[in-house]
């Protein structure tokens, strides 16, 4: 017979949410493929040539360049692999200069620190360029590289310029094949969606991945745009498609809230359109029968398919035809001053390039002063962890920590059974491919390859052998024990401050929503609406995602988000409800009066108020004004009022 135990041994929910693997898409085995070629040629070359050092580095750059090859059309590529490897370059020249140097060299780094932390709040792909700046002068500064000065710069450069050049031999055969891919995802999404009508649990979730899989439609297809100066014919068709599923969700939204599954027949015409999209066909487009619209929302359905279906199998579409839903974005000079001046004047580029600058100079300080051998692994550690952009810094390193603990275990046997020579191509060869494969897993999975794949190649360079690994693992606890404190926990920010301010500003802004959906000239300016719901949708979307990395942390961070997350959801249904009710409005239901409309803006802004103090919300009137019978602005009374009871005390 057992003793029960009085020790809760379940581990709790924020560990759980860290170790568990993230769902990953299929494999690409096109991606993994290349992988594999880019990291295994540049180090096959070298021993051909007798130059092995030479094929490691390369190797490295290459391994850089895979890891940064996220996106998929071809244009972005470019942009995302050669500004950061050309940036990187910069930062391994820096580092040369101060390999050897003492004291000088930690302040190289430093300042290469804070620089690489102010612009990597620009946006993604300086966020990447910011890391390898830091990346590589960490390396030049503490690996002994070949010389001249420019050899290092050029075959790194050169490695992960071999990505991009093994990427772009594709571009002739799938010219335009990843935007329609793209545009065709969002259709699909937004068909499951569809499907999910009358399912509270399923279409809050779906609703949030229609959101994303429209953004990144629309972010790659208006990338295009600002290189063209224009429309090609293409790229037009693609717009309007993309423009004509936005009454397709907007319908959903009603449908939902009338509590009123569709038939079949109508998600499967959207995925029929999604296929046509994807292929690229036009002309007549077989579609199930649809059935005869009987309210507001099945007519809003019925008319937002049937304009899809012709926009979908339309051979042409006049440029002149295509609204603006996001905003124009400005000339790349505009842009570019913009990046500078926010980079310059903004107080939150400051504050990470300082916290990285603070964590890199405690690295750098402390190696320095404990003689740790090849210590740049340690600095190179806190580079990768102290990361906001790429998830939470205390999860990032956690999870580096036990990732560093599984690629050294593989680490131990390539390099206790491996041989230096022909074998390496092969080990490189195989551990590559895993790095597209498991990256979208986690950021753990990521570093259990990567462990071994750089422990190999700096053995190449040093011919340390296993002496590498105690070492490296030592100097990774470190690492993140130093991103950690110096990094995480010195910089507390507040919870209004971080998240809780955001969250009001977008409660804020749905009340704005609410009034200009139901304003008297509402129908004036459809696209100006449609943009100012664009950019509420896609503020929570990030909001959302920001919250999701808060409950990684442990309490009192991932507490405070649990509490905190109903409201999310709650102002997500909020700006839904508006989007039906104005739906309904469109399609025959009567105007709500203008006294209901301020009201519910109203308690919206007070809701804003209480969360942006931080504190409970003082209940509202009780009294509302007066609505008429089945007024259409129901269901988003009854969501306000759900929002604020979230908030109220209890």
């Amino acid at each position: 017979m057992f003793r029960k135990s009085s020790v809760d041994l379940t581990p709790p929910d924020w560990l759980v949410r860290n170790l568990r693997p993230h769902p990953a898409p299929p494999v690409n085995w096109a991606v993994a493929a290349r992988a594999a070629v880019a990291v295994a040629l540049p180090l096959a070359i070298g021993l051909v040539t007798g130059h092995l050092a030479y094929g490691a580095l390369a190797s490295m750059g290459a391994m850089n360049g895979v890891i940064g090859d996220t996106v998929d059309a071809y244009r972005m590529r470019i942009i995302h692999i050669a500004v950061p490897q050309l940036v990187g370059a910069v930062g391994i020249v820096l580092g040369l200069q101060a390999y050897g140097q003492g004291w000088y060299a930690v302040g190289i780094v430093i300042g290469v620190a804070l620089l690489s932390g102010m612009i990597s709040t620009i946006g993604a792909v300086a966020s990447v360029s910011g890391l390898l700046f830091l990346l590589y002068c960490i390396i030049g500064a503490g690996l002994p590289l070949p010389r001249p000065w420019w050899l290092a710069p050029v075959l790194m450069t050169g490695g992960g310029l071999l990505v991009l050049l093994l990427t772009l031999l594709g571009w002739p055969l799938r010219a335009g094949v990843p935007e329609r891919v793209s545009v065709a995802r969002a259709y699909r999404v937004a068909a499951n969606l569809l499907a999910a009508c009358g399912d509270p649990d399923r279409y809050i979730s779906l609703r949030f991945d229609v959101t994303r899989a429209l953004y990144q439609a629309y972010d790659l297809l208006t990338s295009h745009r600002v290189r063209h100066h224009g429309h090609t014919r293409e790229l037009t068709r693609l717009l309007a498609q993309l423009n004509a599923l936005t009454p397709v969700i907007d319908a959903a939204s009603a449908v939902h809230h009338a509590g009123h599954p569709l038939a079949p027949e109508v998600p499967e015409a959207v995925r029929r359109m999604a296929d046509a999209v994807e292929t690229g066909e036009t002309g007549t487009l077989e579609l199930p029968a649809l059935p005869p619209p009987a309210t507001e929302a099945a007519r809003a359905v019925d008319h937002a398919l049937r304009h899809a279906a012709e926009v979908v199998t339309s051979p042409d579409v006049d440029p002149r035809s295509i609204d603006d839903r996001l905003g124009s974005q400005a000339a790349l000079g505009t842009r570019t001053a913009r990046a500078v001046r926010n980079v310059v004047l903004c107080a939150c580029s400051w504050r990470y390039g300082l916290r990285l600058a603070l964590s890199i100079a405690l690295a750098q300080i402390l190696v320095s002063v404990i003689q740790i051998p090849r210590s740049y692994w340690v600095p190179l550690t806190v580079a990768f962890v102290l990361k906001p952009d790429f998830g939470s810094v205390f999860s990032r390193a956690l999870t580096r920590a036990l990732g560093t603990v599984a690629g050294l275990v593989l680490a131990a046997a390539v390099l206790a059974e491996v041989p230096i020579g022909w074998w390496d191509v092969l080990v490189l060869a195989l551990l590559a491919p895993l790095i597209p494969i498991l990256t979208p897993r986690g950021y753990g999975y990521q570093t259990a390859v990567i462990t071994p794949l750089i422990l190999l190649l700096i053995d190449i360079l040093t011919h340390q052998g296993t002496g590498l690994l105690l070492p490296r693992l030592i100097d990774s606890l470190m690492g993140c024990a130093i991103a950690l404190v110096a990094g995480y926990l010195l910089w507390p920010e507040s919870w209004r401050t971080r998240l809780g301010r955001r969250l009001a500003d977008a409660v804020a802004h749905t009340a704005t929503y609410v009034e200009t959906a139901f304003a008297p000239d509402a129908d004036a300016d459809p696209v100006a609406r449609a943009r100012m719901r664009h950019r509420l949708y896609r503020d929570l979307s990030t909001l959302r995602t920001e919250f999701q990395r808060a409950l990684t942390e442990p309490p009192p961070t991932g507490r405070r988000a649990a509490a905190w997350w109903p409201v999310v959801v709650a102002v997500e249904r909020v700006i839904d409800a508006t989007t039906a009710a104005r739906v309904r409005v469109s399609h025959g239901a009567p105007p709500p009066p203008q006294a209901e409309v301020h009201h519910l803006a109203g308690q919206l802004r007070e809701l804003a108020e209480g969360i942006r103090e931080a504190g409970t919300l003082t209940a509202g009137p009780t009294t509302h004004p007066t609505r008429p019978p089945r007024s259409v602005l129901e269901p988003l009374r009854q969501e306000v009022a759900a929002a604020r009871a979230v908030m109220a005390p209890h």
